[in-house]
């Protein structure tokens, strides 16, 4: 009987390993690689459920990082500090902790009212090394007390090993994707620098571009009235129109006014929570949390601010904040060319305009016996009374002019 059991518990742990390298061997998300790893390790290892967490190096916090069964809302929102917690005190010492019954008696045991491993009797938590250094840790629990095995405790130790590579090549590759995407997007927008688009379409594609390269659930651009001194919000790629509405913002006001008036980028852990936010309400509603506002400055003057929101409790880092700068840099500078672009077509139509004007009222004058004054009055009335412009109704005289039988223009 103790050899087919010894077999039987040999036969789960291959079909775990092949089931980890297997997972390990597609081409996904940590995320998603992570939570299917919990789902193996729970089923497999007769667990109620399996967390994984992972230290971020900037913050020193743990992160949960996968989940079985699925924590959507968790992921990436619920932190630990470095030694909080049994699941800190794992990552501090580097040792295994096996609780087979009343885990939250332990001393080291912390409790989180929004924490699902409250309610789990028995606790198995492995620590996940690579070179030494710990980045991250397993947590089996189960609902009832339970006993762990010195085999299940080794193939669990086993697997964090395994894992460790997996997790920090994963995270390599998604850094230099991301990296990537940066430079693909200050080189786009370097481009359209020097294009001949309309300022619309030049915001549209900036807040398009920035939401993709942070994976931003909300990015937003607002631009400085100078009459008003408000910020307004000109493009942004959210569907929502409660938040395409959202009120103008004086400078200085909310965390937009404040990083524009201070010339420099702000972060935000939670808007929900934040006493200077002005809409905590709106940013419930669309579920959003972090935030980076960053000025855009030609030449030191603020013209605007580019915004991006996270959904979940996100540390924006050092090389993310100077690479969003270089965007609003960018940026400003499209906005610029832009602007000067558009008041050159302006200056143009307007010069067509005039010429096209001089000519119709040097018409009126000839064949109606007209003063100046009183052609240009002429024109204008046409205009106000047709609701056309003065230019189409200039063109309209000299249409009339140009229709005109030789003989008619020469009695004229």
């Amino acid at each position: 009987m103790a050899k087919q059991s010894g077999l039987k518990e040999l036969r789960i742990e291959v079909n775990l390993l092949h089931q980890i390298i297997e997972i390990i061997g597609q081409s996904q998300s940590l995320v998603n690689m992570l939570s299917q790893i919990a789902r193996g390790l729970a089923t497999n290892l007769k667990g109620d459920s399996c967390f994984i967490y992972l230290v971020n190096h900037a913050s020193s916090e743990l992160v949960l990082s996968g989940a079985w069964p699925p924590h959507p809302h968790q992921i990436g929102r619920l932190k630990m500090g470095a030694g909080e917690g049994i699941t800190g005190w794992v990552a501090a010492h580097k040792k295994p902790v096996i609780l087979s019954k009343n885990a939250s008696e332990d001393s080291r045991f912390k409790m989180f009212h929004n924490l699902p491993e409250d309610k789990y009797a028995a606790f198995l938590s492995v620590p996940i090394t690579l070179n030494s250094e710990t980045i991250g840790v397993i947590n089996l629990m189960n609902k009832k007390s339970r006993s762990f095995s010195p085999g299940q405790v080794k193939l669990l130790t086993s697997i964090a090993n395994q894992v460790s590579g997996a997790i920090e090549k994963t995270r390599i590759l998604q850094k230099a994707e991301k990296k990537a995407k940066q430079l693909e997007t200050i080189e786009h927008l370097s481009r359209t620098i020097v294009s001949s688009a309309y300022q619309h379409e030049i915001l549209q594609l900036i807040v398009t571009m920035t939401a993709q390269m942070m994976d931003s659930k909300i990015c937003s651009l607002m631009l400085l009235d100078k009459n008003s001194q408000e910020l307004v919000i000109v493009a942004t790629q959210s569907l929502s129109e409660e938040y395409r509405k959202k009120p103008p913002l004086k400078v200085g006001q909310s965390i937009s006014g404040k990083a524009l008036k201070m010339k420099q980028p702000i972060t935000v852990a939670d808007v929900t929570s934040e006493p200077g936010y002005g809409y905590p309400q709106i940013a419930k509603k669309e579920g959003l949390c972090s935030m980076l506002a960053v000025p855009m400055l030609i030449k030191d003057k603020p013209i605007g601010v580019i915004n991006c929101y996270t959904s979940v409790r996100h540390n924006f880092s050092e090389e993310e904040i100077m690479v969003m700068q270089t965007i609003a840099n960018q940026s400003a500078i499209a906005i610029e060319n832009t602007r000067l672009l558009e008041e050159a077509e302006s200056s143009r139509e307007a010069l067509e305009t005039r010429k096209l004007v001089e000519r119709a009222k040097g018409i009126l004058m000839k064949e109606k016996k007209y003063s100046e004054e009183e052609a240009f009055q002429f024109i204008q009335r046409q205009a106000m009374n047709l609701r056309r412009t003065m230019r189409e109704v200039a063109e309209a005289v000299l249409l009339s002019e140009g229709l005109k039988s030789p003989a008619e223009n020469s009695k004229a």
